[in-house]
């Protein structure tokens, strides 16, 4: 079980990260018998991107092979996907869907007149394969998880809890003998937010899956804190990161006058909504053979060209051509959400407009969610496996959290049983007090995300890219020492995660000359 000093926390698994992919590791681990610690930075644990998915996930279909899926995987992303990740989630993902979320969990997934799971098709995909739960999958499945994992006694949940830093053996072991061993992760120095102060949980398996990083940039369909923690931390620690420029801008989000973009799934385009420039012409036609169900990135390109060749700030998604009662019976969160901007979906289009939505690459890790530094695994968005190679598939990262963070969990009790685990003695945090000005987060923060957008965002140029690479340097720069100083407080952790995170984006775009599924340069 979880023991605890005046210093330190001690356990057998650590979660960093309360979404899906979290869940299912922690969930995993603790059906093996271990002790797990999952943290979060938010007040609520449904606040994560998982949580706000509305389109569903990748199940199988009645003529689905290997092949096909991996076909569709390959297409739309670019030729770059990992076969072995494609093998992995076709080979568990039905089981784990079938075994975990509908048998335990008992998620009410939509069901045809047969008893059996309704599946729908969404853009890119041959065969309809995805099993949803109307337009809420995530939300259902999170909330499903949470409930069930809150009544594990070997589960401990922190909220408000922000992780600083990842604990190596080479950088914070008080042995200096240590500096000889592989590079290995021993645990994460922890914010506690309510008693402003740092303390280390240390564990002898750690597992990232602290999401995304959409909040990098101006507009974004995930929720703040996706900010880009896990990469910094990870890059701090010298794990492999890979595949960084892909960053899938999602094409449809619901346009308003303030900066919130809720996200209008693909879903809708599955079911047959049409994209309409502010002339009433259905424009995807005139840029792909599959018109609206094209790859997400040409989706959203073609609409920044609309909006450009037209002068306008969005697009309208048009559903009218369904019945009303059904558009409110299977999109009763978007309908209510259009609802409240006095936008009647059954009878008048959606502005829309894209916003960043996903990040393709990460961490670097295999099969078994191992990362390039021992006892430190990663799972979901912040991971890469290579499963979305240039631009993700619809409705595979529900998959992909269920899998991987499942296989991760189980892994880890693999690797610690019978082992004799390094839980050294480590520094303790040194605290800065200088108080923080929250009008100079804000203005970084603001400085980041528009810079992001700008000139690291749908369609890149080098001009773009070295004005970016002149901003962001001297920025970070700036934000480093003012974090060396400051007082620890998330807000700050923050800004410093994004900032780095930001320039290893913008890195692996100046690297990439050419084009490649989310990466898109015309110069």
């Amino acid at each position: 079980m979880t023991k605890s000093s005046d210093n330190y926390i001690t356990t057998d698994v650590l979660v960093i990260g309360s979404g899906l992919a979290g869940c299912s590791a922690a969930y995993a681990a603790a059906r093996e018998g271990l002790s797990v610690i999952m943290i979060t930075a938010e007040d609520e644990l449904t606040e994560a991107s998982s949580y706000y998915a509305q389109g569903g996930i990748i199940y199988r279909a009645k003529e689905d092979t290997l092949s096909c899926l991996l076909d569709d995987f390959q297409r739309t992303g670019a030729g770059i996907v990992n076969e072995n990740a494609v093998k992995t989630v076709f080979e568990h993902g039905p089981d784990f869907i079938e075994s975990i979320l509908c048998d335990e969990l008992q998620v009410p997934f939509s069901k045809n007149s047969d008893g059996q799971l309704d599946l729908i098709k969404e853009g890119s995909h041959t065969y309809p394969r995805i099993a949803y739960v109307g337009d809420y999958t995530g939300s259902s499945i999170q909330q499903r998880f949470l409930q069930k994992i809150g009544q594990m006694d070997n589960i401990q949940i922190i909220r408000r809890a922000t992780c600083v830093d990842l604990i190596t053996l080479a950088h914070h072991s008080l042995n200096p003998l240590h500096i000889y061993e592989p590079s290995t992760c021993v645990g994460a120095y922890v914010l506690f937010q309510d008693e402003k102060e740092v303390r280390p949980i240390m564990a002898k398996v750690t597992v990232l899956a602290s999401g995304g990083l959409g909040s990098i940039y101006m507009h974004t369909s995930n929720p703040p804190h996706s900010r880009g923690d896990g990469y910094a931390m990870a890059y701090r620690a010298g794990a492999r990161l890979m595949n960084m420029e892909y960053v899938q801008f999602h094409p449809t989000t619901l346009f308003t006058t303030n900066e919130e973009r809720f996200l209008i799934s693909e879903a809708l385009r599955g079911e047959g909504a049409v994209l309409r420039n502010k002339n009433g012409e259905a424009f995807m036609r005139r840029y792909h053979k599959l018109e609206d169900l094209a790859p997400r990135d040409i989706v959203s390109r073609s609409i920044m060209t609309e909006m450009s060749e037209t002068d306008t700030k969005y697009v309208y998604l048009d559903i009218t051509h369904r019945k009303g009662k059904w558009i409110r019976n299977r999109f009763p969160k978007i309908y209510e959400k259009c609802l409240e901007h006095k936008i009647d979906i059954t009878s008048e289009g959606i502005p829309v407009v894209p916003a960043a939505h996903y990040e393709c690459g990460g961490v670097a890790t295999d099969m078994l969610a191992n990362t390039t530094i021992r006892r430190l695994k990663a799972v979901g968005e912040v991971a890469c496996t290579g499963l979305h190679g240039a631009n993700r598939l619809a409705s595979s990262s529900l998959l992909e959290c269920l899998v991987f963070g499942m296989i991760a969990g189980r892994d880890a009790a693999k690797m610690i049983a019978g082992n004799n685990m390094i839980i050294p003695a480590v520094s303790k945090w040194i605290k800065e007090s200088e108080p923080i000005d929250p009008d100079l987060v804000r203005q970084d923060c603001s400085t980041i995300r528009q810079t992001m957008w700008n000139y690291v965002g749908i369609v890149r140029t080098t001009k773009k890219l070295e004005r970016a690479f002149g901003i962001l340097w001297r920025l970070n720069e700036e934000i480093q020492n003012f974090y060396r100083h400051g007082e620890p407080v998330d807000s700050l952790i923050g800004l410093r995660n994004s900032a780095t995170t930001s320039l290893l984006v913008l890195h692996a775009a100046r690297l990439h000359k050419g084009s490649r599924g989310c990466h898109y340069r015309i110069n």
